[in-house]
């Protein structure tokens, strides 16, 4: 087993403190029952719940006897033994803040450990050790099922199922399989089991509609605390007018995403660069609908500022996130806003950045990349040249046919028929309105049509009454059109 020989040679290498950050209690207790036998020391498990107790070799806790319930006591059990030992320490982190006592003792089991040299396993779904005792610490992370064995755990339920239900076999299809197996990449063998099942017993079949449910699933057990959103409704390019260019350029590509063969090269991202309310989020959610994939939001300035201080760590986690999820869209909507030039936030941006070009040059899953961007001129070079991303669009306004298009798109989302409307008419009146401005004035109209219902003379007055963000903003606008000229593809 590997693991097993990974931990033994870290504990070989006379590491005090092992961390190891996991849900999976159970298979941790198993691992170390086996390092344990091998390096013939005794095994202990403490919780607060109940006290210290020696483990078997066996599958299940033999009982020793309980004692030391209290964090302080079985620290300082641990520093006056004598025989070196194996302690797991489970969810010890609550009495490491703001415990100086407690993070004493730790230390000085560390700083002993050239004549005990006692193995002490600290075990939490998450841990930040202080910085007293961090540099006598390492990391341990146990490893993720195989593609092999994630599909024997979806064999196994499934023939679980077959035989309660009475069935020879489920029903389901090579590529919905395979399909499966992707999403279920990055997770625990438990929760891998935990998700097939839901797949499986809801109607006895894999099919295409349970893989969104099994993505929203996985999303839901890799829980980011709202940094990171899963977006649950994902456009297609029918509902978005224009971007004649990006609907191309994504469709020349869609198969090679897809594709599992290691000698094509997969696409990695793009930056959509426009004005507000031009589409580049609908463009965003777009890619993943066309591609049929799982679409996670990162909103970088909450990121940002939720987590002064650890904003790095979550990023880190955030893309890691990502990587779990794949296949999948990751957008950074409005990237400027947590990767911006400056020294005013004491480097924090910087570092930042540094986290994100890494994961960009050095990812290996199917993660497409897409970054929105107001604001070009706040985004520092390195992140925007080429090989970074495959390439720059430029969301501009749209044009005069676009624009009548856009009115049709939101009338029949309204359940309004577009023939009932002067949409040439519509479309001329609000040249240097965005798909956004253009939406919010059949809003406003429909709210002063009356009992009579609206028409298009309600959305003409809505459109006269409006100063679009292009004359609102007109000497910015162009400045940005100037600089993406030359620079970017028009989208």
């Amino acid at each position: 087993m590997q693991d097993a020989h990974d931990l033994k040679l870290m504990l070989d290498s006379r590491v005090p403190l092992v961390v190891i950050e996991t849900h999976e209690e159970n298979k941790t207790i198993t691992l170390l029952q086996s390092v344990a036998r091998d390096k013939n020391r005794t095994l202990y498990r403490w919780s607060v719940t109940d006290g210290l107790t020696q483990l078997g070799f066996g599958p299940q806790l033999v009982p020793n006897k309980r004692e030391h319930q209290d964090p302080s006591e079985v620290l300082e059990h641990i520093k006056q033994a004598q025989t070196p030992g194996i302690y797991l320490l489970c969810d010890l982190h609550p009495y490491l803040t703001d415990q100086p006592h407690n993070v004493r003792l730790l230390k000085d089991i560390a700083l002993n450990h050239g004549q005990v040299s006692h193995a002490v396993i600290l075990l939490s779904h998450r841990l930040n050790l202080p910085p007293e005792i961090r540099r006598y610490s390492a990391s341990f992370r146990l490893s993720l099922p195989s593609d092999e064995r994630i599909l024997a755990i979806i064999r196994e339920e499934a023939r679980h199922y077959a035989e309660q239900n009475g069935q020879k076999r489920i029903k389901t299809d090579n590529k919905t399989l395979r399909r499966l197996m992707a999403n279920l990449q990055g997770l625990s063998t438990s929760d891998v089991r935990r998700l097939v099942r839901i797949a499986i017993w809801q109607d006895g079949a894999i099919t295409e509609e349970d893989l969104p449910v099994v993505n929203e699933a996985k999303f839901a057990l890799l829980d980011m605390g709202g940094v990171m959103s899963y977006e649950y409704e994902t456009a297609d390019f029918s509902q978005v007018a224009g971007l004649d260019n990006l609907k191309q350029w994504l469709n020349a590509r869609a198969k090679a995403f897809h594709s599992r063969d290691p000698g094509v090269e997969q696409p990695r991202g793009i930056l959509l660069l426009g004005v507000q309310g031009g589409g580049k989020s609908l463009a965003a959610k777009a890619v993943a609908g066309t591609w049929n994939l799982p679409l996670l939001r990162l909103d970088v300035g909450a990121l940002y500022n939720k987590y002064h201080g650890e904003t790095e760590r979550n990023l880190r986690e955030a893309l890691a996130m990502a990587d779990a999820m794949a296949p999948c869209v990751l957008w950074l909507d409005e990237i400027e806003k947590g990767m911006a030039q400056g020294n005013s936030d004491d480097g924090t941006s910087r570092r930042m950045l540094g986290t994100l070009l890494t994961w960009m040059a050095e990812r290996k899953n199917s993660v497409f990349f897409t970054a929105t961007s107001n604001d070009i001129s706040q985004l520092p070079p390195e992140l925007i040249r080429k090989g970074r991303v495959d390439e720059i669009f430029f969301v501009d306004l749209p044009d005069k046919t676009v624009r009548q298009a856009i009115f049709e798109i939101h009338l029949r989302k309204r359940e309004l028929d577009p023939g009932l409307f002067e949409l040439a008419q519509l479309s001329e009146a609000s040249e240097g309105f965005s798909g956004a401005e253009i939406e919010q004035a059949i809003v406003a109209a429909r709210y002063g049509s009356g009992r009579d219902g609206i028409t298009t003379e309600c959305i003409l007055r809505e459109i006269a009454n409006t100063s679009p963000l292009s004359v609102v903003m007109a000497e910015k606008l162009q400045h940005l059109r100037q600089w993406a000229a030359e620079r970017t593809i028009p989208a």
